[in-house]
């Protein structure tokens, strides 16, 4: 079969972008609106505390963020972010994923229900919508700067402090930040039924092993997933997932217990993983993306040593290579260089901008002229034996783009390719539950 055309760059398939109908829409919830208009027509200071601290109770106990049907819109809600405030506290800002202009962060700033210590934010959102956000407030002696860059830069340092809501138990562990994030989810969410741990299926082991990485110029810390009854005589060879960031998915994630739920619900067939950490943000930048060093070290080293201690299957269609971001590069690479060793490809929101010879990027991800490196890769060169599936988040900007134009270019060109579009962002409260859809997918029994 001769190699496919470049796609142009459009969405796939020609249907209209969903994206349109996603975009979020600043406005005032019914219950704030309420509030308000009940403080306008208190008698006194005593009666307005009393309105207050029952908005608090009814707050408290309903948790947050507040989600509110709007009339007419059954497809929507409006979602109201709180904080409680105190006499310090002269500005609050929201850090939601993907949902904030960081280079108009005073765009994302509560308002305070004047004499009160009532802080909010609302926002119309797609039913579908989940992600994960965190708070800062500003308690800082001097009065907030008047000019918009000066107020930029000072809203921009309150980044550093941002930290879980206080009234939302729902929390997401964050890359290299300590504080959590806390995570929303709107009805029409997707489901993620595998995603919590269930103590009542049998549970298989997490260890975390040291595994020469000649290739990386060292060894490398790695986490393995062994499900439940492994360890029996007449154990048949296992699939296999390789899996980019194991010191997220298993140091912080516990991806385990949803693996354990997967296998006892018939979901999956028993399955080996081997992920190995990613260290650090510089090391992450320099071995993850396009590079080969990092695939040779995945398919001859790494999966020879698991090989050489548990029962593993060698086929590679009982492979999967997985990864998000710079790691969804990875699993497209390590498919388009060893197609021997990993017959499926899961990649999630793929830095697709990513191209030999960048730089670390900064806050602003380099601009991608004409199709993607990797999408050109595989649309000009023949058809692999291997079966690919994609997702992004319809918050991440061109990133969607780049993914529609891959699944095209893959679906032109003879592959097995499906493609998802999930309504969040670059965002692991997004990956987990469709993480496991797609290995369902790949490897479903």
């Amino acid at each position: 079969m001769s190699a496919a055309p470049t796609p142009a760059l459009r969405p796939a398939a020609g249907l209209p972008d969903p994206r349109h109908d996603v975009r979020p829409v600043r406005l005032t919830g019914p219950r704030i609106a309420r509030l308000v208009a009940q403080l306008a027509a208190a008698e006194d200071e005593s009666r307005r505390a009393a309105l207050t601290a029952g908005f608090w109770s009814e707050v408290e106990r309903l948790g947050t963020p507040l989600v509110e049907e709007l009339e007419g819109e059954p497809g929507h809600r409006v979602v109201t972010f709180l904080w409680r405030g105190h006499r310090a506290t002269r500005q609050v800002l929201l850090f939601a994923n993907r949902l904030v202009d960081r280079d108009h962060l005073a765009g994302s700033l509560l308002q305070r229900v004047p004499g009160t210590d009532v802080w909010h934010l609302g926002l119309r959102l797609r039913a579908d919508h989940r992600g994960s956000y965190r708070m800062a407030a500003d308690i800082s002696p001097k009065e907030p700067p008047g000019d918009p860059a000066g107020l930029q830069q000072r809203l921009r340092a309150l980044s550093a402090y941002a930290a879980p809501d206080p009234l939302n138990r729902r929390t997401v562990p964050t890359r290299w930040h300590s504080a959590d994030s806390s995570v929303f989810a709107l009805p029409q969410a997707p489901a993620q039924p595998w995603a919590d741990r269930r103590t009542a299926v049998p549970a298989g082991r997490v260890e975390r092993h040291r595994v020469a990485a000649s290739a990386l110029d060292g060894d490398r810390d790695t986490w393995v997933y062994l499900p439940p009854g492994h360890d029996r005589g007449d154990a048949s060879p296992l699939p296999v997932l390789v899996l980019c960031d194991g010191d997220m998915w298993f140091g912080r994630l516990e991806l385990g217990h949803t693996l354990d739920a997967l296998i006892a619900d018939g979901a999956l067939p028993p399955l080996a993983v081997l992920a190995p950490d990613a260290v650090d943000s510089r090391t992450r930048w320099l071995e993850l993306g396009g590079r080969e060093k990092f695939v040779s070290f995945l398919a001859d080293e790494l999966l020879p040593w698991a090989a050489g201690r548990w029962p593993l299957t060698t086929h590679p269609g009982q492979t999967v290579v997985a990864g998000q971001s710079l790691g969804g590069v990875t699993a497209l690479h390590a498919g388009r260089l060893r197609p021997e060793r990993f017959g499926n490809v899961l990649a999630q929101s793929a830095s697709l901008w990513w191209r030999p010879g960048l730089p670390p990027p900064g806050r602003a991800k380099p601009p991608v002229h004409g199709i993607p490196w990797l999408v050109s890769r595989y649309a000009q060169a023949k058809p692999l034996p291997v079966t690919v599936h994609l997702d992004v988040g319809l918050h991440e900007g061109v990133m969607v783009d780049h993914h529609r134009v891959l699944y095209d270019a893959l679906r032109s060109a003879g592959y097995r390719v499906t493609y998802d579009e999930f309504n969040g962002g670059h965002d692991y409260a997004c990956w987990h539950g469709a993480l496991a859809d797609g290995l369902v997918r790949l490897l479903g029994v």
